[in-house]
């Protein structure tokens, strides 16, 4: 059973609110993204750990591509100084697919422009499995949802 070995995805969206308060809630804050995002993440509980420290294990609940799926990610990573947090899959419905999948999100602010980069690296179990490019849709739609949330509390 041959694989391609590790493939990178990346993706960015421009977004008009606070790009600290966004790093922030993905950083010790996640569990706050289904009030904001609740069409795509019903729940995140926090499974071991503190929110917010590397090595905490988080249990999330979401809907991708019409289906209910689960995920527990490990925070693997956290950079304050270039905003980003990287969670590797532990368990869950991307684990039947994927072999490693790493997920990291990358604020960078420069006054009133914050790009938000989401970046993939991902190994698949078989060659027939597709990348995941539904699932980095969902990730801009959840970025958009967050943008929004912010936006009306902020106005």
């Amino acid at each position: 059973m041959a694989t391609e070995g590790l493939k990178k995805m990346l993706r960015q969206v421009e977004i008009k609110s606070d790009g600290d308060v966004f790093h922030e809630i993905f950083k010790s804050r996640p569990h706050h993204i289904s009030a904001m995002s609740p069409t795509l993440v019903q729940n995140i509980e926090l499974h071991d750990g503190e929110w917010g420290n590397v090595g905490s294990v988080i249990f999330v609940n979401y809907t991708h591509d019409g289906k209910d799926k689960v995920v527990k990610h490990e925070i693997i990573s956290i950079d304050e100084e270039k905003r980003l947090v990287a969670y590797k899959t532990i368990e869950g419905d991307l684990r039947e697919l994927y072999k490693t999948f790493i997920i990291t999100v990358h604020v960078d602010t420069h006054g009133e422009n914050n790009l938000v980069t989401w970046t993939f690296e991902y190994e698949k179990l078989k060659e027939d499995v597709e990348d995941p490019n539904t699932l980095m849709d969902f990730f801009i739609a959840m970025s958009k949802d967050i943008e929004t949330h912010h936006l009306k509390v902020e106005s």
